[in-house]
């Protein structure tokens, strides 16, 4: 007999995804930008998918003015990555980080 099985629902995964992308100084919020009808379109912010036990994450940020943006990019990705090995103890199967715009 093996431990317990924990299932963590998708709602999980992209609020733990988003608050790690909160806690990087260089992000303003994790949203998409332009107008409202392609945010309809497009979807939350946030996307998951689990695929042969791997967690496959895409995320659209705003980033903050005079900030690097690749380096930002990259400090969303590894706390996201992070969020999903430690936190949830899930596996990670790849983080994509979508600077979708810089406000202020």
């Amino acid at each position: 007999m093996s431990g317990p099985i924990l299932a963590v629902g998708d709602r999980v995964v992209c609020e733990m995804a988003r608050l790690a992308a909160l806690e990087i100084p260089g992000v303003l919020r994790v949203a998409r930008t332009g107008p409202v009808w392609r945010n309809h379109l497009g979807g939350a912010p946030v996307r998951v998918r689990v695929r042969n036990g791997e967690v496959h994450l895409r995320i659209w940020i705003v980033a903050r003015p005079a900030q690097p943006l690749a380096a930002v990019a990259e400090q969303v990705r590894v706390a996201v990555a992070a969020a999903v090995v430690r936190v949830l103890g899930m596996r990670l199967g790849s983080v994509r980080v979508v600077v979708d715009g810089v406000g202020g």
